[in-house]
């Protein structure tokens, strides 16, 4: 048995070799502690990351998914699947961003439609919208006073007006006040009215407010309802041609014509008749449009010919052939513009400084402008 001395009491040297013990062994367990939660801290960031990075990957497949859905929304009321708009993954939000910049174009190129002929209403406006109507259909008896040739307003804008690419009244009447080069002023729809009896009907202009004006300027209201005003509507005036690989050329013209147009218009140009009506125009001479009428212009005649012609098939020519076409009607003579100075050289200056009119040029050894017989 070992002898031990009863009550011991602790050296200097023994205490502070028990309190260096203790000391150690705290400081072992704090190191032991932080490297816990060192460990632990390391794992948590690590999975962290991995989350947001996950996150990061999937949210620019789901931003597609939703702009897909926002964009769609408004053609089709189911939306776009979300595997579709993560199978486009990157380029899925430009396109989507280019499909919204678009829209607003793409609504504008949408036809106006105006109304239907049996939507003119009852009351004194209507029979003042029907009264223009008459007078669209049958101008030289309607308005007989202020017509000198055989034509109709609805020979050279189809489908009483309506028919987009033949200058329809929906596209007109909504551009009007409007500055005109032709004018050099600022003229109403009553003014441009006024024009048309000049030079394309070749008589005279009916003067401010007469009925004439008023209910083919009603007939135009009514047939415009709904259009935007000022907006050039898709359809509006006549289409705008490229110019041909050859220069228009009077011969291939005559061939196109014969081929395509004597069949209503006749060999001669003169259209055809029945009775008291003119069923199909005449293209020149005396019952024809004069040397002031915007149909003059080999462009603009291009135009509507190319869209129109031969009817009801419009667009079956080649630009070539309508060009060409174009150029041999308006080569023939036909009556002197109301603007004429006495001159045919200065009016040209004046009033036909174009490439596109051939007023005062010499075809076939005969210079145009001297006014049909």
């Amino acid at each position: 048995m070992e002898y031990q001395r009863p009550n011991h009491v602790e050296t200097p040297e023994e205490q502070a070799r028990v309190q260096h013990s203790e000391w150690h062994y705290l400081k072992i367990f704090v190191v032991v502690v932080v490297a816990i939660v060192l460990v632990a801290a390391i794992s948590f960031g690590v999975q962290v990351s991995k989350s947001m990075g996950e996150l990061a990957h999937e949210r620019p497949a789901a931003a597609p998914a939703q702009t897909a859905q926002k964009t769609a929304a408004p053609a089709t009321p189911s939306p776009a699947p979300a595997t579709a708009a993560s199978d486009a993954a990157q380029p899925a939000p430009a396109a989507a961003t280019a499909s919204a910049a678009k829209a607003p174009a793409a609504a504008s190129t949408t036809a106006f439609a105006p109304p239907a002929a049996d939507a003119i209403p009852e009351g004194p406006m209507g029979d003042v919208v029907r009264r223009g109507e008459q007078i669209f259909l049958h101008t030289s008896t309607q308005a007989k006073a202020f017509v000198g040739n055989t034509l109709n307003c609805v020979n050279c804008h189809l489908d009483a007006g309506r028919a987009a690419h033949s200058a329809p009244l929906w596209g007109a009447y909504t551009q009007y006040p409007a500055y005109r080069s032709k004018t050099k002023s600022v003229d109403t729809f009553s003014e441009r009215l006024r024009g048309c009896f000049m030079y394309s009907m070749n008589g005279k202009a009916p003067p401010h407010g007469d009925e004439v004006l008023v209910a083919l300027e009603a007939y135009a209201y009514w047939m415009s309802k709904g259009a935007p005003v000022g907006e050039k509507l898709p359809g509006a005036g006549y289409p705008k041609v490229a110019k041909p690989a050859q220069v228009p050329d009077y011969a291939r013209g005559q061939k196109v014509f014969n081929a395509q147009c004597a069949l209503c218009h006749g060999d001669d140009g003169q259209g055809q008749r029945s009775g008291d009506v003119q069923v199909f125009p005449p293209l020149w001479g005396k019952h024809s449009y004069n040397w002031g009428a915007g149909m003059h212009e080999v462009d603009k005649a291009t135009g509507f010919i190319k869209a129109n012609m031969p009817l009801g098939k419009g667009n079956t020519l080649s630009d070539q052939d309508a060009w060409d076409v174009a150029t041999y009607i308006n080569s023939h003579e036909r009556p002197q513009d109301p603007r004429f100075t006495g001159n045919i050289a200065d009016t040209r200056k004046r009033f036909h400084d174009s490439e596109f009119s051939l007023y005062g040029q010499t075809v076939n050894g005969q210079q145009l402008g001297r006014g049909a017989p």
